[in-house]
């Protein structure tokens, strides 16, 4: 489940995007639209994740979230393929790590998924906590770590992409990083630290070195993966025959690297301040009920449920239930019309069976009459 929510079946996309390359680069309509439904799956995915309880939901959100990083790359041009990719496979290590240091958590908390329940773990389950802590660091793009690197490249490029674009998809990559690391910190937060807050009497205690093992080898991805892939641009280089043979260059250079780094790391401090301020003190074992529009649309995933369910659902039931009743009645009744007609015959001409000579002798003299009269009548 982590390796394919983390790395293969979510991302296909982005794969299949990339190696359609040669495509969407004679198509600037297209590549508008892969630009503006990654700009949307970026920004949907990082707001409903602020407002999860669940740690699976969100850890989904946040993958949601970075895919639509992936996306917006492919839309960018021959670089923003490669660090797509690049993001791509750093996001699988650290993904993966955090998943399955999820599933440690919910392994130690007796399969409890509510991060409400929780509190003060980190401390029962140190292991868990250091991997996982490893995952948040990259994910939030925290350097050195891998989501440093790739993250960073996706936003450098969004802002060279020129004009009032380039500033606009700048903008909002960097707002998905603060929302990033705020959602991240959150669930960090609200699971290994503050105060204790499950009710079984059991207490938390850490998973088996079998579960142990894959997260730490993951946590490594997380930490060295980002560096190894942009060292020499050995990632970029490598794609370089798939993604970008003509070699082309984009010497348009919006910010430099160094100014849209230090934004990004502004970016996630912001996040991170918000989340530890609001989170820091001791935190109900249950969620408020009184929350305003806004957390109330996140937890409700921005009503996309209930626009599916009005617009889609409820019509296509409708129309279901309508074509339902014309089958059976007009269908179904043109069908039972010409049984009951057959059987209504059939009763009929069984009943001139009755065994009676004098019946059929009957019949074959109004038989003969008939014909008799017929003649004369055509011959008249």
């Amino acid at each position: 489940s982590a390796l394919i929510h983390a790395a293969t079946m979510v991302t296909a996309g982005v794969y299949l995007i990339t190696r359609s390359n040669f495509i969407f680069d004679v198509a600037p309509t297209a590549q508008l639209m892969v630009i503006i439904i990654g700009l949307i799956t970026l920004l949907f995915g990082a707001v409903i994740g602020t407002a999860k309880d669940d740690i699976k939901k969100a850890l989904a959100a946040s993958t949601m979230s970075q895919i639509g990083y992936m996306i917006l790359a492919t839309g960018l041009g021959p670089i923003g393929y490669a660090f797509a990719i690049m993001h791509l496979l750093t996001h699988g290590f650290f993904k993966a790590s955090m998943f399955l240091g999820a599933g440690s958590v919910m392994h130690g908390m007796k399969d409890e998924v509510n991060m409400r329940k929780y509190g003060g773990i980190g401390k029962f389950m140190p292991f868990t906590f250091v991997t996982f802590g490893l995952g948040y660091l990259a994910i939030i793009g925290v350097p050195p770590f891998a989501g440093f690197y790739s993250k960073d490249k996706i936003i450098e490029t969004a802002f060279n992409a020129g004009g009032v674009k380039g500033v606009l998809l700048g903008a909002a990559t960097l707002l998905g990083a603060a929302l990033t690391a705020f959602y991240m910190s959150r669930v960090v937060i609200m699971t290994f630290f503050g105060n204790e807050r499950w009710g079984h009497k059991d207490e938390p205690h850490e998973s088996p070195a079998l579960m142990l093992i894959p997260i730490s080898l993951l946590s490594i991805g997380s930490i060295a993966s980002g560096y190894l892939f942009s060292r020499g641009d050995s990632l970029v280089n490598w794609l370089k025959p798939i993604v970008n043979p003509a070699g082309e260059q984009h010497l348009e250079e919006f910010l430099k690297p160094i100014v849209v780094s230090s934004m990004a790391v502004f970016a996630v401090l912001v996040g991170v301040s918000i989340a530890y301020f609001k989170y820091r003190g001791e935190l109900a074992a249950e969620a408020p009920v009184k929350v305003n529009l806004l957390t109330r649309a996140a937890r409700r995933d921005l009503f996309q449920d209930d626009f599916n369910e009005s617009v889609f659902m409820r019509p296509g039931q409708g129309l279901v239930k309508n074509l339902l009743n014309i089958d059976y009645l007009v269908i179904d009744g043109l069908v039972r019309l010409v049984g009951s007609i057959s059987v209504g015959a059939g009763q009929t001409m069984r009943k001139l069976q009755n065994g009676y000579v004098r019946s059929y002798a009957l019949m074959m003299i109004l038989g003969v009459l008939s014909l008799l009269i017929t003649v004369w009548l055509t011959t008249s």
